[in-house]
């Protein structure tokens, strides 16, 4: 017989004695190991422990989990507020790198083995990292107001300048021998560098002042005052209208009255205007912006500031678009709108 045909021979010999051995062990109720199911759980890793720590990395161990087959991996988290990252080791310690000085963390560890079983997670770690940052923000440009209501004003400020991580912005409104009171703490994050304080008493005056705080707690400087006059309280009004209207656009006439018993010295009006639209030509008052993107914001003009009791200011619009001035307020008061 030739080679090649004696080894197909002996090929398929092997071939039916391994299936012969299959038999034979399904035949006596015998499961091969590796077709066995494993559907047990590791032991929770032990007790997190630190064993080295720097501003920015830590080193974490624990007491290894046990398993009927075989941990395979730890499954490791770090959270930090409403932020978590995971990471994965193979062993019973890991090096965790990019943290930030001074934040406090919560570490989790829980073990895994090779069918994918899941052990609960070890008794937690909280760890507050070593500071590493001892020098404080810059200060805070002055704050302006550049918007301001009967009960409320808008201030911005140019942005602190910090070597790390800036936190927030306090504002504090200076009373009467410099005593501070914290009336408003911009938290969000990253810090933007404007806010609005309500709850003022119109006609008023009220001085502010800023504050930056990094992530550690080192606090800036105080930033320079800024003193703002809140205005009168919002004055009753009266428009009357008059508009022609065409397929995409329209020209609106508006007479405002004061129908209150105090002068108006200085005034801004808003009404409702799409995000759509466009002003081709205004007089009588000139833009000052659009807020939300739903409404349009006018003031006076150098020559039309004051309205005395029941006097009239005329101011009129050409723009694009179908929706005509509606929800007209004259100094943050609602006005009462007459067509004509």
């Amino acid at each position: 017989m030739r080679d090649h045909q004696w080894r197909g021979v002996r090929s398929r010999a092997a071939a039916l004695a391994a299936c012969a051995l299959t038999a034979a062990l399904v035949a006596t109720g015998a499961t091969p190991a590796y077709a066995a199911a494993d559907t047990e759980r590791p032991t929770a890793p032990g007790p997190i422990t630190v064993a080295a720590v720097d501003t920015t990395w830590v080193e974490l161990t624990w007491a290894a989990s046990t398993d009927n087959v075989g941990v395979v991996r730890y499954p490791v988290s770090a959270q930090f507020e409403d932020n978590g990252a995971i990471y994965s080791t193979d062993t019973n310690s890991i090096r965790i790198t990019g943290l930030r000085p001074s934040r406090t963390y919560t570490f989790f560890v829980s073990a895994l083995d090779a069918a994918g079983n899941s052990s609960v997670s070890n008794p937690t770690l909280r760890l507050t990292m070593p500071p590493g940052d001892d020098q404080p923000p810059g200060t805070p440009g002055q704050p302006v107001a550049y918007d301001v209501a009967a009960t409320q004003v808008w201030l911005r400020w140019t942005h602190s300048v910090e070597n790390v991580v800036l936190d927030r912005y306090q504002v504090f409104r200076v009373g009467a021998g410099g005593a501070l009171t914290l009336v408003r703490d911009v938290s969000q994050y990253p810090p933007v560098n404007s806010t609005s304080i309500s709850g003022l008493t119109p006609n008023t005056t009220y001085t502010f002042v800023v504050r930056a705080r990094d992530e550690v707690g080192n606090l800036s400087p105080l930033s320079a005052p800024v003193t703002v006059t809140t205005l009168p309280p919002p004055p009753s009004c009266e428009v009357r209208s008059v508009v022609r209207q065409w397929s995409d656009g329209f020209v609106a006439h508006l007479a405002v009255k004061n129908t209150g018993t105090t002068a108006i010295n200085g005034w801004t009006m808003t009404w409702r205007f799409w995000a759509s639209q466009q002003v081709h030509g205004i007089w009588g008052a000139k833009v000052i912006d659009r807020l939300n993107s739903s409404y349009l914001r006018v003031g006076n003009t150098g020559r039309n500031a004051v309205i005395p009791p029941g006097g009239t200011v005329s101011l009129g619009l050409v723009a694009s678009g179908t929706q005509l001035p509606q929800e007209i307020t004259l100094n943050g008061g609602l006005c009462v709108v007459a067509d004509e």
